[in-house]
């Protein structure tokens, strides 16, 4: 078989030889993979075959052996390590001798292999002297300065790849020379300095011990800073992209730098390329990321004033800030058209934002003059530029300084609305929407919205929301934010009730308009929309979201005739659906939780037809919604929701089997919860059924671990609805429960991400344990007391941990106070042996209200069992 050929084949025009040759590669991996490996290895680094099917060969070979997705990347490690060490050793050598090949393509690639297999080996302990080689390529008399480029590449792709713990400190000393070298002016070669210094970026990670060592760090800062000044734009941009990463990485070692990286970010953000003096900005951004998470960290500490905290914002505020109000007025034409635009205006505005909430109060006075002089120039970079300014230091500044401001400037930018240009507009919007989820709070001591204002904010508003695109999501993202404020006023929210009918009708018209393909026109209307049905004061409003229901079901039925010729229509299709059936949910809660609840009985049956076609158009994301909106009706009808479950009981299913869009099954996870907590006993005939598909998710590799603790959970909800009836599940779901508890211990404590799964986890458990015990209450409660002696060994862990979380704590104490309450006398003896329920109630007796009458409750059931 010759393997250039068919690699040539594979990416020939013509159809059949391509996928003629496409099944061949196939076959050839699956009968033989160590020698399909390494024949791409040999094509790869051969300089007489052909660079399309050498290029070829190195993308095969590095997807052999690595991916994004979890599972296959370890299906594809195991499949490597279980290769020939021969044949392995043979492919690492001729990866090796690819990096000195005359052609970019297949150095690049060839670096990008290697760094894939270091990534399986290195951990393992295996492939110990690449380093060593690859150290070589840069030291050895002669070497090609492509050589030492792809060399420095492979370097850099293998830090990416592999975590510090996995290399030695003599290995990173001997990387970190060599990039720094490699990056030093005398070496003649622009793409080996810029190799260099992106190796470095990739590198810095493992330098924790070299920038505590005050020499080294000087040596590596001086490098970067000289880097940092090159002739080549990109090798600046390089150098830049170190510093901001130094930044996030290495602050607490930068006071001794810091007037250096001042005097560099400046001289680039005035004068430099965009790319480099974005980069810049990015430092100071990285920055305030790190002071104010430094604030939160000590924030009611009595160490507030720890000396890691430099408070380099606060220092260089008098200059930084001047800096970053010169970038405003630095504006692309039409960049309000492009949502995914990124210039220096933006970044100097986003910097701007995160400046005032690292410094507060002190920002005003210095942005203050910008805007009052530049607000009504006759330029409009000028007018939109100090808008931006205003809006970007809402955030930080307490209400104190800002409300006189917001009070006084509020009328002015109402008028702004009406600006000619269209950028003003859009910014004047975006500012008003900040205004409102920032510093409006009706029940406050002085609101930003009265009953004089709120006319003619409201008239500017379903005006400007007639207005361009852009300009109208941001309108309508302001009525969002003015809605949301009643949120927790929501006795207030009468003030809205007299607008709401030419609200909904200027939302809906938004959503609907024919002159754009803006969808997020589109969503931002209809989220505005359900902010409003949230907020509404259902006494008064009632009939208004009656009929806003009807018209929300004709415009769902409505797509259900689209005319769908491409995938983007079915998209399109797809998109609007999940847009309704979630103004729909929201609705359908609203109208639930009150008096009004026979609206929802009255069109129950036409919703679920509704949501049931929705499902048979197959889409994952309508899916979701349709979902979510079915489990808002199942609440709301109650038993009666029974009705539907024949028909609906398909759909369930196959969401509870949607491994692949795991979203999709934790939100049918949810809805399975719901219609429990409505159907309660009714459940019964589809219980087995539901409770087959939870043990199998749980069993199953592929499913994301997020959905495992709402599993959990819902084990609990079946047995509260079922009752006794869960007895027959206890053996299946017990083990679940006894694995999972056993996995926590294997958790990586200090991952934050591993901190939060375990406490969902441990959540899941309990909730689980308190649905049995509640549910089986009752003659057969002695069922438990095979499984008590464990549950309160696992809470006697769970209180020791120190990363539970409050919910955690809750649902703990919730589960002694069940165990108690289910048992009774038959618990006497755990508890007496099981002490340290005491200990941990106390603690919870000084918790906040809920955990504290949670406690307070548990209490009282051990006691009535113990004294028994």
């Amino acid at each position: 078989m010759d393997i250039t050929q068919i690699l040539l084949a594979a990416q020939s025009p013509d159809a059949n030889l391509r996928t003629a040759a496409e099944n061949n590669l196939t076959q050839f991996q699956e009968q033989n993979l160590p020698n399909f490996l390494l024949s791409l290895s040999v094509e790869l680094s051969n300089d007489e075959k052909p660079p399309e099917s050498r290029r070829l060969a190195g993308i095969i070979l590095k997807n052999s052996l690595g991916a994004k997705d979890s599972a296959k990347k370890e299906l594809l490690t195991q499949q490597w390590v279980s290769v020939d060490p021969s044949i392995k050793s043979k492919i690492k050598e001729s990866l090796l001798v690819t990096l000195g090949s005359s052609v970019h393509d297949a150095r690049h690639t060839s670096s990008q292999v290697i760094a894939k297999v270091a990534s399986i080996e290195i951990p393992r302990r295996e492939w110990q002297d690449l380093i060593a080689k690859l150290l070589g390529n840069m030291t050895s008399p002669g070497a090609s300065a492509p050589l030492k480029q792809a060399t420095l590449e492979a370097l850099g792709y293998v830090c990416e790849e592999i975590s510090p713990q996995h290399l030695e400190q003599d290995q990173v000393n001997a990387v970190l020379t060599a990039v720094v070298q490699g990056m030093n002016q005398t070496e003649l070669s622009p793409e080996v300095r810029l190799a260099a210094a992106k190796a470095l970026y990739n590198a810095l990670d493992f330098a924790e011990s070299n920038f505590a060592n005050e020499m080294e760090r000087k040596y590596i800062m001086k490098m970067v800073s000289d880097t940092a000044v090159s002739k080549e734009v990109e090798i600046r941009q390089a150098a830049f992209e170190c510093l901001v990463a130094i930044a996030s990485i290495y602050y607490s070692h930068l006071d001794p730098h810091m007037q250096e990286i001042f005097n560099l970010t400046a001289n680039a953000v005035k004068g430099d390329e965009e790319s480099v003096a974005l980069q810049a900005v990015e430092f100071w951004s990285a920055i305030c990321d790190e002071e104010i998470a430094l604030q939160d960290e000590y924030e009611g500490s009595d160490d507030g004033n720890s000396t890691i905290h430099f408070r380099f914002i606060e220092k260089a505020l008098p200059s930084l800030v001047p800096m970053l109000l010169e970038t405003l007025l630095k504006q692309e034409e039409d960049q309000d058209q492009d949502d995914n635009v990124w210039n220096i205006s933006m970044s100097g505005g986003t910097c701007l934002g995160l400046v005032a909430r690292t410094v507060g109060d002190a920002i005003v006075p210095l942005v203050m003059p910008f805007v009052e002089a530049n607000i009504t120039k006759p330029d409009w970079h000028c007018r939109e530029a100090a808008t931006f300014a205003f809006g970007s230091i809402l955030e930080g500044p307490s209400d104190e300084k800002l409300a006189p401001l917001v009070q006084a400037g509020l009328d002015f930018l109402l008028n702004t609305m009406n600006d000619s240009n269209s950028q003003v507009k859009d910014t004047t919007a975006w500012t008003l929407g900040r205004i409102f989820e920032l510093l409006h709070s009706p029940a406050g001591a002085n609101p930003i919205i009265n009953n004089s204002n709120l006319p003619r904010i409201m008239a500017v508003l379903l005006e400007s929301s007639k207005d361009v695109p852009n300009v109208a999501e941001k309108v309508c993202g302001a009525i969002y934010f003015l809605a949301q404020g009643y949120e927790d006023a929501e006795p207030m929210s009468s003030v809205l009730t007299p607008y709401l009918p030419n609200v909904i009708a200027a939302l809906l018209n938004a959503a609907d308009r024919a002159d754009t393909t803006h969808f997020r026109l589109r969503a931002s209307a209809y989220e505005a929309l359900n902010e409003i049905v949230r907020v509404s004061n259902i006494p008064e409003t009632s009939g208004i979201i009656g009929q806003l229901l009807q018209e929300i079901m004709r415009r769902l039925n409505l797509t259900f005739d689209f005319n769908i010729l491409s995938s983007g229509d079915k998209e399109k299709q797809s998109d609007l659906q999940a847009l309704l059936c979630g103004v729909l949910q929201v609705i359908i809660q609203k109208l639930s939780s009150t008096d009004a609840k026979s609206i929802i009985a009255q069109t129950a049956d036409q919703l679920m037809v509704l949501f049931l076609r929705v499902f048979a158009c197959h889409s994952s994301t309508v899916h979701e919604e349709a979902m979510l909106a079915i489990g808002a009706l199942a609440y709301a009808t109650g038993p009666d929701f029974v009705k539907y479950m024949p028909n609906f009981f398909a759909y369930l299913e196959a969401g509870l089997q949607n491994y692949e869009e795991y979203q999709v099954c934790s939100i049918s996870v949810g809805v399975v919860g719901d219609i429990c907590r409505a159907l309660e006993d009714k459940i019964l005939p589809f219980c087995d059924q539901i409770m087959t598909v939870l043990l199998k998710d749980l069993s199953n590799s592929m499913l994301n671990r997020s959905v495992k603790p709402p599993i959990f959970s819902c084990f609990g909800d079946i047995a509260l609805a079922i009752g006794e009836n869960f007895e027959k599940y206890l053996p299946y779901a017990m083990p679940m429960l006894l694995g999972a508890a056993e996995l926590l211990g294997t958790l990586d404590q200090s991952d934050d991400d591993m901190v939060d799964y375990g406490n969902q986890l441990r959540r899941g458990i309990f909730e689980a344990y308190s649905g049995m015990l509640q549910g089986i209450k009752g003659p057969k409660a002695q069922l438990m007391i095979p499984y008590a002696t464990h549950l309160l060994q696992f809470t006697d862990a769970v209180f020791r941990d120190r990363s539970r979380d409050e919910s955690v704590t809750k649902a703990a104490v919730a589960v002694l106070g069940d165990l108690a309450d289910t048992l009774g006398a038959s618990s006497k003896d755990l508890f007496q042996t099981h002490l340290f329920h005491v200990e941990f109630l106390r603690e919870c007796l000084d918790m906040d209200d809920e955990v504290r009458e949670t406690a307070s409750w548990a209490q009282g059931m051990i006691n009535q069992a113990v004294v028994s």
